[in-house]
């Protein structure tokens, strides 16, 4: 049967001429088919690795690794803190942030753009720096804020010589891991409360009901699947996340299983593989249950429904609680962002810490010997922001050519191409990161060691991320740009390079610098797979924490910040810019090219 020139094998409208079948088969479409069928390889095979590396041994099927897995003294123990840590900072960071969203999408506590841009917040400071940040404000003897509390409590009778607080706790460990889970229940429910229909909260209130009541039966049950998204997210990102309890879960004595997996690979001598590849199914399991609870929630059908476009909005007046409200967002960027930051300035600037500030002595020198005048640092921020530029450019032009494909032709090989892409999203870093040493350190690829394997790493891992913006952004194109191109005369790849990439080059570039910033301060992955000889400020930082050095820790993730801050600022500016100006130029062309097919 021919096929239609309209590449989303859509009925032909009348009028159109029909092309041959090998029409559609342009090199460009073969040539995204194929980077699809790669990047999804890459994607499943370290998976793939990491089952068969727990059931075959020597060639041989054997079950002796999972008894050795059962066998492990802790195992118990591991299990438990790593449940009852992401369990709790999760649930807490969906009210926190599901409230804050609420606060900024439906009130009128909303401040603009600096309440809309809560959700970049911790993005712009790596887990690691954000930790290292606490521990020098709340360690129970040398923390800043410690120090400070101390003073201010003196007269009230506190003599202490600790305290009052202290971060190495259960309650200190949550509240870091919180911080960090906030932003994606944050973006996840303001979506689904700005894609929800007010409909229904509109005929609540006039039927006599309360805000409050509004908003337990009518507004919660509406976005149920914002809120399960979130969850899952939050669950899968907290069972990756190394950095937080490396550092400040040591000093608290829990340990969680991102942080046995590392150990055994890294820190014990030989490595014990087979062990961490059985924790690693195991948070495989673990992530399995919180989506087959996530889909019994869906499938009940007991969520609202959401409407289509064009919804209206009531605001809820706050009176007299808005500037308490405000307070509750602002007050998030404060211990996100301004207390954590603050203390690891003040210890650069000192050149060492302690909780007693010389502030005529402050200077810049300790941050000059620390970071520029040391060889391992100025190599650690060379290799780091090399593989954050390469692999965001690879990563979104990547991002941007698959999604293209996918939304311009609804074939079942391209559902499960995107299924098999996006796959990494919903399984910890960790076991990608094992998947990674079974599948390419050793022959053939013999990768190990080697900066082009954390490429590799940095991009399966963050490719789903960054595929969300293009995907969103491609969807909005519409059909009708793509067929008149094709009308028009243009091929696959002319439309792509013509309509498409200038339409979705902002979601690209704000996608470019979200994945640089998870990229130049990744640890998770960096963990396991960087070294002496491919180091990076990941494991420059994980080093330094180890040696006890956090007069050296705090400028390096000062810099680290820094540059991450700076970058992802600029890039976002430069989208906005681009979106204005591509917005004009896209619709001439459309105009142009269905004058050409009407003419």
């Amino acid at each position: 049967m021919a096929l239609s020139p309209a590449v989303d094998g859509d009925a032909v409208p009348p009028g159109l001429v029909r092309r041959s079948p090998g029409a559609r088969w342009r090199p460009f479409l073969v040539f995204s088919l194929g980077l699809a069928i790669l990047f999804a390889v890459l994607a499943v095979y370290p998976l793939v690795r990491v089952v068969l590396g727990l059931l075959i041994v020597d060639g041989n099927f054997t079950l002796a690794p999972i008894q050795r897995i059962f066998a492990i003294p802790d195992l118990a123990e591991l299990l438990f803190n790593s449940v009852v840590v992401v369990g709790a900072s999760s649930v807490i960071a969906l009210v926190v942030g599901g409230g804050l969203a609420w606060l900024n999408e439906r009130t009128d506590a909303r401040l603009g753009a600096l309440t809309d841009s809560l959700p970049l917040i911790p993005f712009l400071v790596p887990p690691i720096a954000g930790a290292i940040g606490w521990v020098l404000l709340l360690s129970p003897t040398a923390g800043l804020l410690n120090g400070a509390l101390r003073g201010a409590l003196g007269p009230l009778g506190y003599s202490d010589s600790s305290g009052p607080l202290n971060i190495f706790t259960w309650y200190g460990l949550i509240f870091v891991y919180v911080l960090y889970q906030v932003p994606y229940a944050f973006m996840t429910v303001s979506a689904g409360l700005r894609n929800s229909d007010t409909t229904l909260e509109e005929q609540s209130r006039v039927s006599g009901a309360g805000p409050g009541r509004t908003f337990w039966r009518v507004t919660l049950p509406s976005i149920r699947p914002a809120l399960g998204g979130a969850v899952l997210l939050m669950l899968v990102q907290g069972l990756a996340l190394f950095s937080i309890p490396v550092i400040i879960g040591t000093g608290a004595g829990i340990e969680v299983l991102a942080v046995r997996i590392v150990e055994l690979l890294n820190f014990t001598y030989p490595p014990q593989m087979i062990e961490a590849i059985g924790l690693s199914l195991i948070m495989i399991l673990l992530v399995g249950l919180a989506w087959f609870a996530q889909d019994r929630v869906l499938k009940s059908g007991r969520h609202g429904t959401v409407g289509g476009k064009g919804q209206r909005f009531e605001v809820v007046r706050l009176k007299r609680w808005r500037p308490l409200a405000r307070a509750a967002l602002l007050l998030y960027g404060l211990l996100a962002v301004v207390l954590p930051v603050g203390g690891l300035v003040l210890v650069t600037l000192n050149g060492f810490w302690t909780p007693n500030i010389d502030w005529g002595g402050l200077s810049f020198e300790w941050f000059n010997k620390t970071v520029f005048e040391r060889p391992v640092s100025m190599r650690a921020l060379s290799n780091s922001m090399t593989l954050g530029v390469i692999g965001a450019s690879i990563g979104m032009l990547v991002a941007g050519i698959i999604s293209v494909l996918i939304v311009r032709n609804r074939w079942r090989l391209t559902r499960v191409l995107d299924g098999a892409i996006k796959m990494p999203a919903v399984v910890s870093h960790i076991v990608i990161a094992v998947g990674m040493i079974l599948a390419f350190a050793g022959p053939p690829f013999m990768l190990g060691g080697t900066v082009a394997i954390l490429l590799l790493a940095y991009i399966v891992v963050y490719l789903p991320q960054g595929s969300v913006s293009t995907d969103a952004a491609v969807a909005q194109v519409g059909k009708d740009l793509a067929e008149a191109s094709a009308v028009a005369g243009a091929g696959y790849g002319r439309t792509f390079f013509r309509v498409h990439l200038p339409l979705i080059v902002p979601a690209m570039v704000a996608g470019w610098a979200f994945l640089f910033a998870r990229m130049a301060g990744d640890l998770t992955a960096t963990a396991i797979l960087a070294g002496p000889s491919n180091i990076t400020v990941g494991f420059l930082l994980l080093q330094t924490y180890q040696n006890g050095s956090y007069g050296q820790l705090a400028p390096i993730a000062v810099v680290l910040t820094v540059i991450s801050s700076a970058v992802v600022i600029t890039v976002i500016s430069l989208a906005n810019l681009w979106s204005r100006r591509s917005s004009r130029r896209g619709r001439v062309r459309a105009v142009t090219m269905e004058a050409k097919a009407n003419g």
